[in-house]
């Protein structure tokens, strides 16, 4: 079975971001799965420890005091002896903003190869085949590596998270980052929330609004669903723009790109832009009084109906079945 290199991404606490347990998931369909991380040796044990309950078995262990000024030379360098050691078929790394810069810098370190956003991956003939969906998600389609060693980045939350492990061998290294400019973070500042809800791009079950409901006040109604189901709150660029839900909680081709298990749609008429943010989703319901609307033509259940009238019986009906009180 053929090494699959991936890159573990961590908060400056020490935590795993949300992207280690779905790209640890795509990664164990392709080969056998080495997770590379790089950080300060007291965070050794905790990070290894949370890895294997995300279903790790081998860790390579970048040693480095380095990667506290969060820069991106460290986790190159270590992915670069990781290659050097292991000699993957592939390397995996998530779709986010550091996760890019690491692939893109990692690419030219090494001389492999770039695949961009891959929301699905396979093995044919022994070479790994990217599937990318574009023009709005209105078409998939596949790209490959001939020559060499793909590096690709994997969008955020395609990929089934694996059973947790007992422990995971970790390979220790050390790693200098040469050449490199030093960053002092004086201050970090912690983003505020209203409410304790999921983050939008990590839920489980997003529920979201969009302009058929008609103002701020009534897209409550999204808000009292999404907290009795315990997910997150999204709306579509109509509902953001006309100012019923604030900017972050955009979902879209130009918002935030979704994939829970349950995604749950009110008002919202299913736009190109809307459904390529959220068409992955396991399971799609779709509640909107136009029977015609572009939604249904990508849902799993649809009602059509006035949201006014059936999300109110809803939050009845599972609040009736629920311990919970929304």
């Amino acid at each position: 079975m053929s090494n699959i290199l991936v890159f573990i991404e961590t908060s400056p606490s020490g935590e795993l971001r949300n992207t280690v347990a779905p790209l640890l998931g795509v990664a164990a369909t392709l080969g056998h799965p080495i997770c590379v991380v790089s950080a300060s040796p007291e965070r050794r044990e905790s990070i290894a420890q949370q890895l294997s309950q995300s279903g790790a078995g081998h860790v390579v262990f970048a040693s480095t005091d380095q990667t506290t000024a969060s820069l991106v030379e460290p986790h190159v360098q270590a992915l670069t002896t990781a290659v050097q050691n292991f000699a993957p078929a592939a390397v995996l790394i998530a779709n986010s903003v550091d996760g890019r810069d690491v692939a893109g810098r990692l690419a030219v370190r090494v001389g492999m190869n770039l695949i961009i956003d891959a929301v699905e991956l396979r093995l044919q003939d022994g070479a790994v085949v990217a599937a990318h969906s574009i023009f709005g998600g209105a078409y998939l389609v596949e790209s490959t590596v001939h020559d060499g060693i793909p590096i690709v980045t994997v969008r955020q939350g395609v990929g089934e998270p694996l059973e947790a492990t007992e422990g995971a061998t970790v390979d220790v290294v050390e790693v200098t980052a040469a050449n490199y400019v030093d960053v002092v973070i004086g201050e970090v500042a912690e983003k505020t929330v209203e409410q304790d809800r999921p983050e939008l791009r990590s839920a489980s079950t997003v529920v979201s609004g969009g302009r058929g409901l008609g103002s701020k006040e009534n897209f409550a109604l999204v808000e009292t669903l999404a907290d009795l189901l315990d997910g997150a709150v999204g709306a579509s660029r109509a509902a953001v723009d006309a100012g019923y839900a604030p900017q972050n909680t955009q979902v879209g081709q130009t918002g935030v790109t979704v994939a829970p298990d349950l995604y749950i749609a009110v008002g919202i008429s299913g736009a190109i832009q809307h459904r390529a943010g959220m068409q992955a989703a396991k399971t799609i319901v779709a509640i909107n009084s136009d029977e015609h609307a572009p939604i249904f033509d990508i849902a799993d259940f649809g009602v059509v109906g006035d949201a006014f009238e059936i999300v109110p019986q809803l939050v009845a009906e599972i609040g009736a079945r629920s311990t919970r009180v929304p």
